[in-house]
């Protein structure tokens, strides 16, 4: 053979390692991402799995406003009812994902301002641990969020990148959707100590 079809064959074997390179590249970041996403819904689980825990030591409390256990109860439910599989990640799953969850830590922020003019709910010890549960399975929960929207960011740019954009369309990679704040988030909530009671 002579040097002109070794060149050629040099080259495509070059293209054909660089191209396999590549998928195995984007397959390894879309599992980090998968990897990540699981631990999302983990720690949305745990807070899922506390409210019952904290319904019930609510619950003991005379008086102590129905409508908000009710409110808690039913987003609890919305929201574990909501799945996301990690093969569909598009930025529309993900904004509904996030508002069934937006919803549930809504209706947990109100049952703990109203639980705070119940001096015995506060009191008790039971309480007072499963509060700390879920501020701590809340921070978990944002953490859990920065890496999945960490894993994504390297994952899309690796997908949207010249040449890897070739590779990635015809592998079937589409990008994935970010967590995002909520609309209204960027404003700083009022404190008000003149409450009237």
């Amino acid at each position: 053979m002579n040097k002109t079809v070794w060149i050629v064959l040099g080259v495509i074997a070059l293209v054909i390692f660089w191209g396999v390179g590549s998928r195995n590249s984007m397959a390894t970041s879309d599992q980090d991402v998968k990897a990540k996403w699981a631990n999302v819904q983990s720690a949305y689980q745990r807070r899922a799995d506390l409210i019952p825990n904290l319904v019930k030591t609510v619950q003991g409390v005379a008086n102590f406003e129905k409508s908000t256990l009710t409110a808690v109860i039913e987003a609890r439910a919305s929201a574990t009812q909501m799945k996301l599989d990690s093969k569909d990640l598009s930025p529309e799953n993900l904004q509904k994902y996030q508002a069934a969850q937006s919803s549930l830590g809504g209706a947990l922020s109100r049952l703990m301002v109203v639980a705070e003019n119940y001096p015995q709910l506060k009191a008790t010890e039971n309480f007072s641990e499963l509060q700390a549960q879920l501020e701590g399975t809340e921070n978990r929960i944002k953490e859990e969020r920065d890496n999945f929207n960490t894993a994504v960011q390297g994952y899309n740019t690796l997908i949207v990148t010249f040449p890897n954009n070739l590779i990635a369309s015809f592998s079937g990679f589409a990008e994935k959707g970010f967590f995002q704040a909520e609309a209204g988030s960027e404003k700083a909530p009022e404190v008000n100590f003149d409450e009237k009671k």
